[in-house]
């Protein structure tokens, strides 16, 4: 396989060496977590904590050359219930062990319906904008988690507020079209959508699963484009949204297994998302043939594990992405690493240098792929 290809540098989101979003939580915010719950310390001294880290965070971002920049989701517990319980209507609940949803050394915590789902100033839009303000020239990038997932989740979690599917995909879009304009008001012209509804239902045993409770998961992939559709639809010409499938990274584990032909004519021919964040670092993921389903969107490769510390190879980087170009256009194509570093706080099985390290590897073999200067500005 050749890898001398060869594209276009790029100076907009996505961009051609970029990030999932979370990083490795310090060990002052995890103690101060640990002091806040005991007691022992107040909600403002954690905020502290955190602002410090932030700022040294994002610094260290700027300091490798990263054009987008995250918080890290430093102020986050989880990166997807922190969202849904800021959401009116949602309140947090505890796991059953013993239904065999809950895999063995995760957390037993999810969300539920409890009323009808509204947006009400949403704690997050704060938090980007405290981003945005120390982003300077860099590009401050969000990642929620879908709407897709939201109704994913909600689904096993069961409630008795919404007897209507149609009526709950509306208010799942109104508050998402609300959430989005308000970070958009706030700054942001680049959001992240994480969703591991998509990589479920690249599983072939979680989709027979599906249809053991009585979903056909076709009809669910269908429903899910036209819901995220329909709540980026009112998205700003100048905002980039993104989506990121994932196949699930809790402390370098996963859950779902299978290649992305079982939704890549549906997903990656019909979603209005302007990118895609695809996992593509170990065999789990399949091969880049349903990558032929792509339109004129932009496909982030997640060729970098985040889930152990080994470098990969820059010839096999680049051998993959070569391949990958058979199917979409080497200008179409960035790289990134396959998932967030901390999902939860408590992080993968990694340094905070291994981690870094693969940030270095990712911008060093981009900048050695794409070194050709656009004709104009993209």
């Amino acid at each position: 396989m050749p890898t001398s290809i060869m594209g276009t540098k790029r100076n907009t989101a996505p961009f051609r060496y970029d990030i999932v979003g979370s990083f490795l939580r310090p060990e002052s915010i995890k103690e101060a977590r640990r002091r806040l719950e005991a007691g022992e310390m107040t909600q403002q001294q954690l905020l502290d904590v955190e602002n410090e880290e932030i700022a040294r965070l994002v610094g260290r971002e700027q300091e490798l050359g990263l054009r987008a920049i995250t918080d890290g989701e430093f102020r986050r517990s989880w990166w997807h219930l922190d969202f849904f319980l800021g959401i009116k209507g949602t309140r947090k609940i505890s796991l059953n062990r013993g239904n065999g949803r809950v895999e063995a050394g995760t957390r037993a915590e999810s969300f539920q319906i409890v009323d009808k789902i509204a947006y009400d100033q949403h704690p997050m839009v704060e938090h980007f904008k405290q981003l945005h303000a120390l982003a300077g020239a860099s590009v401050a990038k969000m990642c929620i988690p879908s709407p897709s997932l939201f109704h994913f989740v909600q689904y096993y979690n069961g409630n008795e507020v919404y007897a209507d599917q149609e009526e709950l995909y509306r208010d799942i879009v109104n508050v998402y079209r609300s959430v989005i304009q308000a970070f958009y008001e706030a700054g942001c012209r680049y959001l992240q959508l994480d969703d591991t509804a998509w990589g479920t239902l690249c599983s072939e045993r979680h989709r027979e699963h599906l249809q053991s409770l009585g979903m056909d998961p076709d009809r669910l992939a269908a429903d899910y484009v036209r819901l995220i559709n329909e709540s980026i639809m009112d998205k700003p010409q100048d905002m980039t949204i993104a989506l990121h499938v994932c196949r699930g990274n809790y402390q370098s584990t996963w859950f779902a297994s299978g290649g992305y032909e079982a939704i890549a004519e549906q997903l990656f021919s019909n979603a209005k998302v302007d990118a895609f964040f695809l996992e593509y670092d170990n065999e789990r993921s399949g091969d880049f043939r349903p990558l032929r389903h792509i339109r004129d969107q932009f496909v982030v490769l997640g060729l970098v594990t985040t889930k152990h510390g080994g470098l990969e190879s820059k010839e096999q980087l680049k051998a993959r992405i070569a391949e990958a170009a058979q199917y979409v256009h080497i200008d179409q194509l960035c790289l990134s690493p396959q998932c967030g570093f901390a999902s939860t706080e408590e992080g993968n099985l990694l340094s905070e240098e291994e981690q870094w390290d693969k940030i270095r590897l990712v911008i060093e073999t981009a900048n050695e792929i794409w070194t050709k200067e656009p004709p104009c500005s993209d």
